[in-house]
């Protein structure tokens, strides 16, 4: 059975007028490159400059194709902000993990991670 995967990313931004002028871009690349994820929603809290990013997969294998090309965008990403934990939720594959362990230890921030998915639903309208 398949079983639907959220990506939590948290960062600290460094240079708010930056993240504003390559969010809208960064968005249209993905949501046109990568149409299985469901969901690529940035939010933020500008006093804090603190900002979150949802994810939303269908199941592993859009998972897996998200993350082709994630390291590249990273870096990209990386000039106007800085990783501060990722959480993930849902069965992701067992490259999927791996990755995203490496990356995260590479990075010297935590990952959250709870595979069993139990019940739910997403409703958009």
């Amino acid at each position: 059975m398949s079983a639907p995967i959220v990506f939590i990313s948290h960062f600290r931004v460094k240079d708010l007028a930056a993240y504003e002028r390559m969010a809208p871009e960064a968005v249209r690349r993905l949501q046109a490159e990568k149409p299985q994820t469901a969901a690529f929603l940035h939010y933020l809290d500008r006093e804090e400059s603190r900002l979150t990013i949802i994810h939303l997969f269908a199941d592993a294998d859009a998972l897996d194709r998200h993350l082709e090309g994630a390291e590249t965008r990273g870096e990209q990403a990386g000039q106007v902000m800085e990783r501060e934990a990722w959480e993930i939720y849902g069965p992701a594959s067992d490259q999927a993990q791996t990755t995203m362990r490496r990356q995260a230890e590479s990075a010297g921030v935590p990952l959250t991670a709870h595979a069993e998915y139990i019940a739910g639903f997403v409703r958009l309208a």
